[in-house]
């Protein structure tokens, strides 16, 4: 039957904050229910078996009697979702590498751009507001990202403190180009113009992206064309290819242990 004879859908939707206005502006609009758990972006900055440790514990909870899916507002983000399971409801989540794919729309559109533009750093919304955003600290300070450079000069002497400080810059070596993706909120906030004027200061070209947000619409409104969805069923798990595809989903060998685990 189709959705009008059913009514909407209700699906629980775990997603990485820097998508959140982006998220929040679609649940809104969705022809189904989406009730959202936002996750802190610093999550990222984990090692990846406590990525995933972290999104499976969110995943387990989504009760089966409430929900008809869990879906992920991630992508395969350096592997923190490969080895993710699906419960007792499918799991479902983009195929892309990283979220700059959500924002612009396409594996093929954001190939398209880093093809012509290959030294790109990308800013949203959500990158100025919560990249590094860390509440507590103690992701960075487990990183030891958190001192100043007076502390590490304390810690390390100054030639030590001087290495550490140009190895966490060494990052902005391989770009030249930062692009702001315009996705259509917080216009009002001037982020663009805030993007710009760091290109500046870098001395780096700016660009501004028109984004396009129909790849995280389609998750929401339940339409997961195979080309640009991973559908992983009950008991399965999502696992990593290395093809256009990005990601699959496979049954594990062992569902015994799969279950226990």
């Amino acid at each position: 039957m189709d959705q009008q004879e059913t009514g909407p859908r209700r699906f629980c939707m775990i997603a990485c904050d820097i998508l959140f206005r982006e998220v929040c502006r679609l649940a809104a609009e969705a022809p189904n229910i989406i009730d959202l758990e936002f996750v802190r972006k610093g999550l990222h900055d984990l090692p990846t078996d406590d990525m995933q440790a972290d999104l499976q514990r969110r995943i387990d909870t989504a009760d089966p009697n409430v929900y008809d899916a869990v879906l992920l507002g991630y992508a395969r983000c350096n592997d923190g979702t490969v080895g993710l399971r699906a419960r007792d409801i499918p799991l479902i989540l983009p195929r892309a590498h990283d979220c700059i794919t959500l924002f612009l729309g396409s594996r093929q559109r954001y190939r398209q751009y880093h093809d012509a533009h290959p030294g790109t750093y990308f800013r949203t919304s959500g990158w100025i507001e919560r990249n590094f955003a860390d509440g507590d600290g103690t992701i960075m300070k487990g990183l030891g990202l958190n001192k100043t450079f007076d502390e590490y000069v304390a810690k390390y002497g100054r030639e030590n403190a001087e290495y550490i400080a140009q190895f966490l810059d060494s990052w902005k070596r391989n770009y030249d180009r930062l692009a702001f993706i315009d996705t259509g909120v917080a216009g009002q906030l001037g982020y663009s113009e805030h993007t710009r004027r760091e290109a500046d200061e870098r001395g780096w070209t700016f660009d501004q992206v028109p984004g396009d947000l129909s790849l995280l619409a389609g998750l929401m409104a339940g339409q997961w064309d195979n080309s640009d969805f991973v559908v992983v069923p009950p008991g399965w798990r999502i696992t990593a290819r290395n093809d256009e595809l990005v990601l699959d989903s496979t049954q594990p060998v062992d569902p015994d242990e799969d279950a226990a685990g």
